[in-house]
């Protein structure tokens, strides 16, 4: 039954990673004709709309008793993100990518490090093989893209390793809305709210482009892409074990390269097949730890 309820866990985390790889292909033909807060402010319309009827739909209000964790979720959601999307814009892609994805070591180290300040060193010392799990996730993804930095993109650098700290605060504050009782289709509706309006603001001084319909039909797939992607990682993170989670968020870097090898011609090295690889053995390795290390333990516990 724990492996059970592990392995549900990480389809959750697998099937966000596979949204949210879907969704750069379709950001990727969409970048041509919307600048970046375009983009954000319509990935999120589209998702306040999706969210909205599915709280109709299952009867959840969006009254809320802690409005404001749901103010710090978005503030730190939305600013990882703008941060991602700068670092993108200033450099290597791969690079751009590697850094925001430390965010799930990030996550260990704010776990453990919160679990010291306690005084649980016990505690602490228990969750030394999962993070070496999470370690070996890295390095495949460090494998598979292969970064790089220039002299003259220290700044942008600097940037997109904010992008994957404050990623893992966003994450972390998800769980803890999920401890609180928050229903997920709630958290991902304040958080598709957040995204529209500052969006919105942002394109009040970058401007607006003219579209046609035809370019205006890659938003509904990254709306909606965006939306369930948000709601199945707001899942993992609610009823998963936090570093199990960050771990399996490594899958997005195997669905995007393989995105990239059959859309885009992209190449793969026998490296990158290799990381792929570790990956996913990572992956299995931190579902069968969690499984074993803690069978009776509840599915929210840090």
């Amino acid at each position: 039954m724990p492996l059970r309820r592990s392995g549900m866990q990480a389809g959750w985390m697998v099937l966000a990673s596979l949204f949210f790889a879907t969704m750069s292909v379709c950001i990727k033909y969409a970048a041509i004709y919307f600048n970046t807060f375009e983009l954000v402010c319509y990935r999120g319309a589209v998702g306040v709309v999706i969210m909205g009827a599915l709280c109709r739909h299952q009867g959840v209000s969006l009254a809320t008793p802690v409005p404001m964790m749901h103010v710090w979720r978005t503030v730190v959601g939305v600013t990882s993100l703008s941060a991602w999307f700068y670092s993108i814009a200033h450099l290597p892609l791969a690079t751009a990518m590697t850094l925001n994805y430390m965010s799930g070591i990030w996550v260990a180290m704010f776990l453990i490090g919160g679990t010291l300040v306690m005084g649980k060193l016990q505690d602490a010392s228990r969750q030394g093989p999962m993070v070496l799990t999470l370690l070996a996730g890295f390095a495949g993804v460090v494998m598979i893209l292969r970064p790089t930095i220039e002299q003259n993109q220290l700044f942008a650098g600097l940037i997109g390793l904010l992008s994957g700290l404050i990623s893992a605060l966003a994450y972390m504050q998800v769980a803890a809305l999920g401890r609180m009782g928050e229903p997920e289709t709630r958290t991902v509706f304040y958080f598709s709210l957040g995204a529209c309006v500052t969006g919105a603001v942002c394109m009040l001084f970058t401007g607006v482009h003219e579209w046609t319909w035809p370019e205006a039909l890659w938003l509904l797939p990254i709306g909606v892409l965006a939306a369930m992607g948000q709601l199945c990682m707001t899942r993992a993170y609610t009823s998963g074990a936090t570093l199990v989670v960050a771990n399996l968020q490594y899958s997005g870097i195997v669905f995007s390269a393989l995105y990239g090898l059959f859309l885009f011609g992209d190449d793969v090295s026998a490296m990158g097949w290799v990381g792929m690889g570790l990956i996913i053995a990572s992956g299995i390795a931190a579902t069968a730890l969690r499984s074993r290390s803690l069978p009776n333990a509840p599915a929210q516990e840090h």
